[in-house]
């Protein structure tokens, strides 16, 4: 199995009229964070049909679909590298995929919110029970990088899942004065995750930042309460 393999495959599916639409949905213009990005127009379901026909890719190989120019080719590429770190048995195979992946992100290849979110719960796992976990994702929650940012608070999905709210809050805590819409949306639907499991905490957090959260935030985090509650948040 090579690179070439699944470039060429991902080519094939090719649709003119569909990179035209994606263009647009993930704003590639000048000025918008997209912008050089560019698009095949091949829909998620091939692309992940495809990453599971070359699930066994090398990462060296690997590497090379996540250097791509095209969009679609680093999402595949991508995508193996989760299916890889998912069947990792042991710490040691786990780290060499996390080490990797933000190799990736620190050189702007993971550089569009579908690519964070497709990923970083995912490789996030490797952080749970990592002593540093929490200075590691604060330093990230300060990057330049939008896309660094925007993985900080994605990465909590591991620990959301496994019932750990703490580095959800603290990361959150961090990007309430965030100027990017994309980091008010990521923290507002963590939080809304984290409070499906801990309302308490979520409460919590909004009544202390409430005065100071983006209204996208706000908005996104309080979507499981009630129509009542919601307006009482909306209100203050």
């Amino acid at each position: 199995m090579s690179a070439a393999l699944v470039v060429n495959a991902i080519q094939n599916k090719a649709n003119a009229t569909q990179a035209r639409h994606s263009q647009r949905f993930f704003k590639t213009s000048k000025g918008e964070y997209g912008y050089g990005d560019v698009f095949l127009g091949v829909p998620v379901p091939q692309l992940r049909k495809i990453a599971t026909e070359h699930k066994d890719l090398t990462l060296p190989q690997i590497e090379k679909l996540v250097a791509s120019k095209f969009h679609e080719v680093r999402f595949c590429g991508l995508v193996i590298l989760t299916m890889q770190f998912n069947s990792a048995t042991n710490g040691v195979e786990h780290k060499k995929f996390f080490d990797f992946y933000m190799k990736q992100l620190k050189a702007e290849r993971v550089n569009n919110w579908d690519l964070i979110d497709v990923t970083a719960p995912t490789i996030g796992q490797y952080l749970i029970g990592s002593g540093s976990s929490t200075q590691m994702l604060l330093k990230l929650a300060k990057n330049s990088s939008l896309w660094q940012r925007r993985a900080a608070i994605v990465f909590t999905f591991a620990f959301i899942r496994e019932g750990i709210p703490q580095p959800t809050l603290v990361v959150a805590k961090q990007l309430l004065h965030d100027d990017e819409d994309l980091i008010h949306k990521a923290t507002g639907w963590m939080l809304r995750e984290m409070g499906k499991r801990n309302p308490i905490e979520l409460r919590k957090f909004l009544e202390e930042n409430v005065s100071v959260m983006p209204r996208t935030m706000l908005r996104y985090s309080i979507e499981k309460f009630s129509a009542v509650e919601r307006k009482k948040w909306l209100a203050k």
